[in-house]
């Protein structure tokens, strides 16, 4: 077996004060002890620093930034693991993350990257409900539906090295959908650990709940998918219908489970008009 990976966990912030204290025992509770936890602030005022400066095995930079995914980039470049993931300032791994990674790439040293589960949940740490998938599928992200969470995506930082980090300059929500498909279209490996990784929080001062974004993201998303060969036009919606027709099919073959109630239908009641959030990028002003 492969020798145990060092993990470096990659976490840009921004005025997380009431947060990302929560995300940084998520990591030192982890009952895996090789790993490094990078927090990237992009210059807060609220608090936030103060949290870093309590957790001596931190290593954390605090200057303003170009935005979230700018901040992962300079994770990346501060980043010694053999294996990267993006841990956002308000998410929290769960129990045993980061083992049950750790020895999935021991079992499959071919893997070019892997990802888990999540789950989703509110403000106040309760569950809104399970996102539990099967495989990677490049024509189900580009088809159908984006389903792998970015936060349980674990890649070999020599594959970073390889492939480029994210496009922040190009998109400023969907940076991350795209190199999820970068992933595919490389020819990467990439692997799935069917265990709930993170937590994945949808509350009012975060990004993800803000129909703002969304509705951003959408529109990079679509230019993103053409980028990678999707046609458009009439042929989207019998593509999407197809390729999230396979999706299911893959999680009955693989898990025995399929989703009776789409996830987007579970989060609906969590979204809001406009969250409180800061944003370098001017997201918060969308």
């Amino acid at each position: 077996m492969a020798e145990a990976p060092k993990i470096s966990v990659v976490t840009p912030c921004l005025n997380s004060v009431g947060t990302i204290g929560a995300t940084i025992q998520s990591v030192l509770d982890q009952d895996y002890t090789n790993w490094e936890h990078i927090v990237v602030d992009g210059g807060s005022t609220d608090g936030t620093v103060a949290v870093l400066q309590q957790y001596p095995r931190l290593n954390w930079v605090s200057e303003k930034d170009e935005g979230h995914y700018h901040a992962m980039n300079k994770g990346l470049d501060r980043a010694t693991g053999d294996a990267v993931v993006i841990l956002n300032a308000d998410d929290c791994f769960r129990a045993g993350a980061l083992r049950k990674v750790a020895t999935a790439f021991q079992q499959h040293p071919d893997w070019d990257a892997l990802f888990g589960d999540v789950v989703f949940v509110d403000g106040q740490g309760r569950e809104i409900y399970r996102r539990e998938e099967a495989v990677y599928d490049f024509k189900v992200l580009l088809y159908g539906v984006d389903y792998i969470c970015h936060q349980t995506l674990f890649v070999r930082r020599a594959t970073y090295a390889r492939l480029g980090g994210y496009r922040h300059k190009d998109f400023r929500n969907a940076t991350d959908y795209e190199f999820k498909l970068r992933l595919g279209h490389a020819g990467c490996r990439v692997g799935h650990v069917p265990a709930l990784l993170v937590d994945y929080r949808y509350h009012t001062q975060g990004q993800s709940a803000d129909r703002r974004i969304i509705r951003n993201m959408i529109q990079e998303a679509a230019v993103i998918r053409r980028e990678y060969g999707h046609p458009g036009g009439w042929r989207s919606a019998p593509l999407r219908i197809l390729f999230k027709a396979k999706r299911q099919l893959q999680k009955l073959w693989f898990r025995r489970k399929c989703d009776l109630i789409p996830g987007t239908w579970r989060l609906k009641p969590h979204l809001q008009a406009e969250t409180q959030f800061s944003s370098n990028a001017g997201l918060d002003k969308l």
